[in-house]
């Protein structure tokens, strides 16, 4: 498991994002096209699965909810899947923490990433990933 505390100028929306897409980026690095799935959130206030034969995405809802634990000095926890690839990941408003089951080495760049991303007003991320982690409607 890596670890990293973190100062960032971002609000926790954006923050959320950064963090699932380069947990995403690095794991894909060693799973390549494999879907990029949310398994679970957990919040302080409820427990986040997939719907039977669904994938779970990020509503409204829950990014308030998330951004709102956060706001809150919270911590919000996070099972990812990619592939073969399994990463539990804890976010709250100043720390970060990732631990990866096939491929420990992405740990450390998936820190080593977000120390950078974290820090700046604008971070690097695809305009086409948020649509893919959140409903279309």
């Amino acid at each position: 498991m890596k670890t990293m505390d973190y100062e960032s100028p971002m609000d926790n929306e954006k923050k959320l994002m950064v963090v699932t897409f380069w947990v995403n980026r690095k794991a894909a690095r060693t799973e390549g096209c494999a879907p990029f799935l949310i398994k679970k959130v957990t919040t302080s206030q409820d427990t986040h699965l997939p719907d039977e034969g669904k994938f779970l995405k990020y509503s409204e809802d829950l990014i308030q909810e998330i951004a709102s634990d956060l706001d809150d000095g919270e911590t919000v926890e996070f099972i990812f899947n990619i592939g073969e690839e399994v990463m539990d990941v804890t976010l709250s408003n100043n720390s970060f923490s990732v631990e990866v089951t096939k491929s420990p080495e992405i740990e450390e760049e998936i820190v080593d990433k977000l120390e950078m991303e974290l820090r700046k007003k604008f971070p690097s991320l695809c305009d086409s990933f948020k649509p893919r982690v959140t409903p279309h409607e």
